[in-house]
Formats: C-alpha cells, sequence, structure tokens
C-alpha cells in the first residue's frame, strides 16, 4: 500500500484555524483602541490580498517584501503571500539606511507593504532600490508620507476583490519566506524558508513538549514579525485557530501587560528585555494586573537569567520556557521547559531550575553536536565544550545567491555558538564564538557572568565584554543599569561575583550606564559596546 504523497504547503494549513472556529479574533493594539476583527475576516482578506498581488504581476517566487509592526495587515501578508507562492520577505525596520538598501536590492523585493508611520526610514533608499515597483501603504490614521510614485493605499488594493483564491499546487521545496540575519560580522545573509522546512517547524512547534500550542490559546506575539518569521507563532496560531492579539508598535512594558490582560493572553512570546520590564512594572503595581490566565512566557534572543525566570513561577505562577535558536533554524532549535521528561517529575524545584537555566533539548526532528577544532565529535559530559552544529528538516543548508562554505560543515549548520552538551542532552550555551572572553589562554563565558550579574537585587541589566590587555590578552568589563533608587556598588558586583567565579573570571572593571546598546532584534550589541568604549578611549583599571 502506498501513501498519498501531498506536498506540505502552508496553504493546507494557514486557513484552518478560519474555517473551523471563524468568528475568534484576531486584536491589534492602536492609538486609540483597539482594532478587531475575526479568523475568517482575516482570511477573507487573505485571499483578497493574494488576488491584488497577482492583478499587479506578482507570480510564484517573486519577493514581496513587508516593513510592518506586528498587526492584522501583517497577519494577512503572512496568510497570502506564502500560501500563492510567493516569497515574504519581512524587513526589520531597526536596520540602518545601508543595510536596508542592500538588503532590498539583494532580494530583488517587488513590492514593499509599508505600515506608514515608518515611510520615513524608507524614504533615503527610494531611488537606490530599483526592483521595487510599487508601495502598498497600511493606513491607521496615524500620518506618514512618500514621495514614491508608484503607491496605492491598502485598502484600497484589496477592495473588492474575490474571497477565494485558488491556491497553487507547487513543490513542496519551494521558497516561501526570506529573513535576513542582523549582518554582526559582514553583510547580513539571506535565509530562504521552503514550505516543507515551515510546515514541519509549525508542526513541531505545537507539540505538548515544545510551546504547547493549543486552539485554546490567546497567543501575543511579542517578538517582532520582521524577527525570524515572528518565531513561526503566526503560522501556529493560524493552523490552529488561536485568539492572536498583536502590539502593533506600543511596546512599552505598562501597555504591554495591560493588553495582555484585558485580551486574556494565555502565552506570549519576547526577548529577555521586555520580560524584565514587563517584570518591573508588575512589582511596582502588585494589584493593578490581573494575570490569572497567563500561563507561559516564551523567551529567547539571549538567556533569561534564572531569578527572572524563579520570580514569574513563584509570583505569578506562570512558567517561563526559554528557547534557542536562530534565523538559519526557522528559528526553533531547542526548548526548555521546567518539567521536561517524565523522570523529571521528582525532580525538586531547584533541580527543576537548573535545568531552565539550559538552553534546553533539542526538538524532535533535529540533531545538535560540538565539536573540536578539527571537527571531531565531543562527548555529552557538560563539561566539554565545543563549537556547536545543528542539523535537521528546517535548518539552513546555504545561504540565499551567498556561498559561505565555511558557515556550513558535511551537512551540518555551523552554528557560530561555543556550547556543552550534557548526560541528559540539554544543551547549555556558553557563548557566541566572537563574544567569549580568551584571558591567560583560559576562556570565561560573558553569558554566565552577565546572568549572575542581573540576578543581584537593584540591578536591572548587564552587559560583559572583552577589553584588550597587554598580559592576559583580554580581560572582561561589566557594564550595569541600576534600578532607580538601588544602592549597589562596583564592590558589591565583584563580590557577588566571587561566589561562583574564580579571581581570575571577575571583571576588572564595571562601568554604571543610563543604557547598553541592543541590536535590531533586542540583543545586547557587544560589537558597539566595544567600539564605543574603543572610542572613549577606555583603558583597564590597573589592578597589580
Amino acid at each position: 500500500m502506498t501513501m498519498q504523497q501531498t506536498p506540505l504547503l502552508l496553504s493546507r494549513i494557514l486557513g484552518r484555524g478560519a474555517q473551523l472556529d471563524p468568528n475568534e479574533e484576531v486584536v491589534t493594539l492602536l492609538a486609540k483602541g483597539t482594532h478587531r476583527q475575526t479568523l475568517k475576516a482575516t482570511w477573507d482578506r487573505a485571499n483578497q490580498l493574494a488576488h491584488a498581488l497577482a492583478d499587479v504581476g506578482v507570480k510564484e517566487g517573486d519577493r514581496v517584501a513587508s516593513f510592518m509592526w506586528n498587526n492584522y495587515r501583517h497577519l494577512e501578508l503572512y496568510q497570502a503571500v506564502p500560501s500563492m507562492g510567493a516569497v515574504l520577505h519581512t524587513l526589520n525596520i531597526r536596520l540602518s539606511p545601508a543595510d536596508l538598501e542592500y538588503i532590498i536590492n539583494h532580494a530583488a523585493d517587488k513590492i514593499i507593504v509599508a505600515d506608514e508611520d515608518l515611510l520615513p526610514l524608507l524614504e533615503p533608499l527610494l531611488d537606490k532600490i530599483p526592483s521595487v515597483e510599487r508601495i502598498v501603504v497600511c493606513r491607521h490614521g496615524e500620518g506618514g508620507e512618500t514621495s514614491f510614485k508608484e503607491t496605492v493605499d491598502y485598502e484600497t488594493f484589496i477592495a473588492g476583490r474575490p474571497t477565494q483564491y485558488a491556491w497553487p499546487e507547487i513543490d513542496e521545496n519551494s521558497p516561501m519566506g526570506l529573513c535576513y540575519t542582523s549582518g554582526t560580522t559582514g553583510k547580513p545573509k539571506g535565509v530562504m524558508y521552503t514550505h516543507r522546512s515551515t510546515y514541519l517547524h509549525t508542526m513541531s512547534q505545537v507539540m505538548t513538549d515544545s510551546m504547547a500550542l493549543s486552539a485554546l490559546d490567546a497567543v501575543c506575539g511579542i517578538v517582532p514579525m520582521f524577527h525570524a518569521m515572528g518565531w513561526g507563532v503566526p503560522f501556529a496560531a493560524s493552523m490552529l485557530g488561536c485568539k492572536q492579539v498583536m502590539p502593533h508598535r506600543f511596546m512599552d512594558p505598562e501597555k504591554l501587560i495591560q493588553l495582555m490582560c484585558d485580551e486574556e493572553v494565555t502565552i506570549s512570546a519576547g526577548v529577555p528585555t521586555i520580560w524584565q520590564g514587563v517584570k518591573a512594572v508588575l512589582e511596582a503595581n502588585p494589584d493593578k494586573f490581573d494575570t490569572s490566565k497567563l500561563s507561559r512566557l516564551t523567551c529567547g534572543g539571549s538567556a533569561p537569567p534564572v531569578s527572572m525566570m524563579r520570580w514569574y513561577w513563584s509570583q505569578h505562577g506562570v512558567e517561563m520556557i526559554q528557547g534557542w535558536g536562530m534565523t538559519e533554524t526557522n528559528p526553533l532549535g531547542t526548548l526548555s521547559r521546567k518539567v521536561a521528561k517524565r523522570s523529571h517529575l521528582k525532580l525538586s524545584e531547584d533541580q527543576q531550575f537548573e535545568n531552565i537555566a539550559k538552553a534546553g533539548l533539542a526538538s524532535p526532528g533535529l540533531e545538535i553536536e560540538i565539536f573540536d577544532e578539527n571537527w571531531q565529535r565531543l562527548p555529552h559530559d557538560g563539561e566539554s565544550v565545543g563549537e556547536l552544529l545543528i542539523r535537521g528538516p528546517w535548518i539552513c543548508s546555504e545561504y540565499y545567491n551567498d556561498p559561505q562554505p565555511e558557515k556550513f560543515h558535511d551537512g551540518w549548520l555551523v552554528t557560530g555558538d561555543v556550547a556543552k552538551i550534557d548526560a541528559e542532552q540539554y544543551l547549555i550555551i556558553a557563548d557566541r564564538s566572537k563574544d567569549l572572553i580568551k584571558s591567560g589562554g583560559e576562556w570565561i563565558s560573558s553569558v554566565d557572568l552577565e546572568n549572575h550579574i542581573v540576578a543581584l537585587e537593584g540591578v536591572r541589566q548587564a552587559a560583559v565584554v572583552a577589553q584588550p590587555h597587554p598580559k592576559w590578552d583580554e580581560r572582561p568589563v561589566a557594564l550595569v543599569i541600576l534600578f532607580e533608587g538601588s544602592n549597589v556598588t562596583r564592590e558589591l558586583i565583584i563580590e557577588h561575583c566571587s561566589e561562583i567565579f574564580a579571581k581570575w573570571q571577575l571583571p576588572d572593571d564595571v562601568i554604571f550606564v543610563e543604557e547598553i546598546p541592543l541590536t535590531s532584534t533586542g540583543k545586547i550589541d557587544k560589537k558597539v559596546i566595544r567600539g564605543q568604549l574603543e572610542a572613549d578611549g577606555y583603558q583597564l583599571p590597573d589592578l597589580r
């Protein structure tokens, strides 16, 4: 007996939620109240958008770019563009004009759909992006103009089109999404997702042991939809029929937690700095917000402090799920749950939190290994540290129109992370290879130092970077932001670090700052920090 060879296409699953639960809502926070529309209306409008795009010449494989916040129209693009066989290219709104110009031209985007308040960011590029034929403008009553000649209002663009589109039967290995890495080294690199890779990623993401996403959930994706396809949440939520809650441009922690409580959000996804901000609001207003419906927060981008994860659990009964991944991994690679295995039911709470502090277990279907500099596999003993490699059906095998053989080895993706794997098969990230600090021939993990410093009461954020040293090659320096009214001193931080770090691993200096530079995806930008210290002529203190 042979099984049907049905291609794994997103058009087969993205309209499922709208069909099953047509009156559930997509809610977007706007300047004046909320915009609400049903799942059915969203899918109908996605079909209309596909007709509008086809009518202006968008064909299979053409790139349609979005330059947008997380909102209902962006979700319509997520549903329409891949389903019609075109490629959704989510442009990162926080990139420099030079990077944006490079990316739009490298991708040869045909159409850009942009939120009106973001149009000024595109203005400097308009005569430098020859492939772009039209800009579709999304109005929210907030103003914003463009001098681009071929523009059309989004609502005018889709008005009167049929609400049913005949989605094409295409090869499951056809491209459906394009995301560029944030280009911390060299030019940004394009990662092209396929229908097959995203379909399988979506199925894995909703598993009980992953994010346990269910049709019963109200999901609030705070991670930007321009960052690694919003971690895949819009696809999974569209498939299941979840209520979807979107913050648009209103990323202030107080607005976010108010929105989540008002809309009875059960699960949300964002980077650690978001959850630190929300925690501060909840602590300052202990009786103001009803978080009883919130059950889990997914956290990625960088390692969240264990102290914060424990606080959410003890104060609000909210499980923080730590994930590790990259643009190149579609992006889910590993996830860490409070109780991840049946045998862990017997663990103490302290032991459970020791496990959540790790980057997690590989998603089913993915393989992770650590290698030494001679490409020899290292043991999973929790001690051996090596270069992390990953492979599987939704892992990038090459960059779009940009061969970089050093990033791939024998079918594996070379992640650029330095890590260890313990006997329980947990991944433990030591650092990005370029952010490790090599002092006197020994490695110091900047991530471990940062997480320990942030666990100190009164510390809001910390970044640890290497600084050149004439004798030891490099030494760690900590930049620290304190909460208002905090009386934490340099001496207190060093003393706190000395509880678990050897003397040679302690920071040589602690610099108190008002802000720490972040990358376009909300991670600490260590390249910029190192550059600023160099530009300021910073010298390490003489500690002899």
